[in-house]
């Protein structure tokens, strides 16, 4: 262990840590881009471990405990919601960076971030929004919006430019600059398919024994087992490289495996039942709001007051609903109640 009294300050320290540890391909916190406001360094934290402790601490990160993340408002405790599938992403991500070397810091402040600017009941929401609001609707590009505009009355987060690269880069199309921004893209779809799986079962919907023999034999027999075969092979297939990658087999198998669980459970079934009424109560609010800027939020109207539109403003405000508060938006506006006498 370094001697403290050799620097200047403990952030010092671990900076030099990580140029003696890391992978000569990770993200070093010293040579970060930096952040688009210039603020003076913290003595203890470097700037990923910042950022990271800033997302955990912002109000969007507290509201994910109560969105979506396949079944609509699932009766019972151990389904999956948007926090819980952010902390799993975060600790996958992690462990492949740990053991390829990257900056966990970074790896875990994507993680984190990454689902922020998520809409409530899921990609449900997230598909009537951008079919409502011009110039589209995307939840990676709303997540940085969170972290860059709307947090802290305006402020934002002012994270690293590394952080909200990885942010909007997550989904399967993005191209993250860093590669721990790529150990969360990959954790992003190991997690996901995983825990869909174990929530579908857990629900009775489908059975282990469903899933196809030829992808259980390649990736697992089941839950457990998959991740390790994904995880593992990530790593063993990306060590001493500058790009994280799988195996053609697995990838493929897994692949494979999401395109049956798109067909068998995320388009049909008894878990998408709600959906439609879902769809209706987003676009009903979506059209009060418009109708009805006055019942937006003071920060809300303050956005539209610095020259927002009110589109966007409209699609920042519901973006940013629980499942729980837009139904009780909606019964507020659109459920009469009865009179008592």
């Amino acid at each position: 262990m370094k001697d403290i009294r050799n620097y200047s300050c403990i952030r010092e320290m671990l900076e030099a840590e990580e140029r003696e540890i890391l992978s000569p391909f990770a993200a070093l916190s010293a040579e970060s881009a930096g952040r688009d406001r210039e603020e003076p360094e913290d003595e203890v934290r470097p700037v990923y471990q910042r950022d990271r402790d800033r997302i955990i601490h912002c109000k969007a990160f507290r509201r994910l405990k109560h969105k979506t993340q396949v079944f609509l408002d699932p009766e019972g405790d151990h389904y999956r919601t948007r926090l819980t599938h952010t902390l799993e992403v975060a600790q996958i991500a992690r462990t492949i960076a740990k053991a390829l070397r990257l900056n966990e810091s970074l790896t875990e402040a994507i993680a984190l971030g990454h689902d922020l600017g998520h809409t409530p009941f899921g990609h449900t929401g997230e598909q009537v929004l951008n079919n409502l609001c011009t110039g589209g609707f995307v939840h990676s590009e709303q997540s940085v919006r969170v972290c860059e505009v709307l947090e802290k009355d305006g402020a934002g987060l002012n994270l690293t430019k590394e952080v909200r690269d990885g942010i909007r880069n997550h989904r399967t199309s993005g191209h993250p600059s860093t590669l721990e921004g790529q150990a969360v893209r990959l954790s992003d779809k190991i997690a996901y398919l995983n825990h869909d799986i174990d929530d579908a079962i857990r629900a009775g919907l489908i059975t282990e024994e469903d899933l196809p023999m030829e992808f259980r034999k390649v990736l697992g027999m089941n839950v457990h087992d998959r991740l390790g075969t994904l995880i593992n092979d990530v790593i063993d297939n990306s060590i001493d490289s500058d790009v994280l990658v799988m195996s053609r087999e697995i990838e493929t198998n897994m692949s494979e495996l999401r395109s049956w669980m798109f067909k068998h459970l995320y388009m049909g079934g008894k878990a998408k039942e709600e959906e439609s009424k879902a769809k209706q109560l987003i676009e009903l609010l979506f059209h009060y709001y418009m109708k009805h800027p006055e019942d937006l939020t003071s920060e809300y109207k303050r956005l539209i007051a610095e020259g927002n539109s009110m589109e966007r403003t409209v699609c920042d405000y519901i973006s940013g609903m629980t499942d729980n508060y837009a139904i009780e938006k909606f019964e507020e506006y659109f459920v009469p109640i009865g009179w008592k006498f």
